[in-house]
């Protein structure tokens, strides 16, 4: 077993959950334990998504400079199409808990591939369809893993930075 410390905060625009990752990098944090989810356009009226030009990872939609932004940031980026959700960007290490989720097809009692990556390090079940609503309804998410410290301290960042409350799961998963 392992014990999981994981922040969680939903931000209702772009610019908000930016200025929580540089306030994050500011204070810091290790930007590799630190994944952000969110939609392009929740309402699907703008093409969306990553594509490679030789070496670089390039990012086309209504957020494209956001994107593009992120993708030189964190090492890990992908975007996906998630029935019941929408078209979402991943980047950071939910990017591999999702491959891992769909290469193992797990599925944890109906969540989706976002949900079932959320409750593979520790978030409730009942709490990972709150998230889910969240970004249906075009939002982000940032997920902060670290050590109990640094996950209280990720918390109070993103209280600071987001219209909502910041929530810190402490949690025994199974191990890899």
């Amino acid at each position: 077993m392992e014990r999981r410390n994981v922040t969680t905060g939903v931000f209702l625009e772009h610019l908000a959950a930016e200025k929580a990752i540089e306030e994050l990098r500011s204070s810091g944090f290790n930007l590799a334990r630190l994944s952000l989810i969110g939609m392009d356009s929740p309402l699907g009226g703008h093409v969306s998504g990553f594509y490679r030009t030789g070496e670089k990872l390039r990012a086309c939609g209504k957020l494209e400079a956001f994107w593009q932004g992120l993708s030189r940031q964190f090492s890990s980026s992908a975007s996906f199409f998630v029935p019941g959700i929408g078209h979402v960007m991943l980047f950071g290490p939910i990017v591999e808990l999702i491959l891992a989720a769909l290469e193992r097809e797990l599925v944890v009692g109906g969540l989706s591939a976002i949900g079932a990556a959320l409750f593979s390090i520790g978030i409730p079940k009942e709490c990972t369809n709150r998230y889910e609503a969240a970004l249906r309804d075009g939002h982000f998410l940032l997920v902060a893993e670290g050590t109990a410290d640094e996950a209280e301290e990720a918390r109070r960042i993103l209280n600071a930075t987001s219209e909502n409350d910041a929530v810190v799961y402490h949690s025994t998963v199974p191990g890899p």
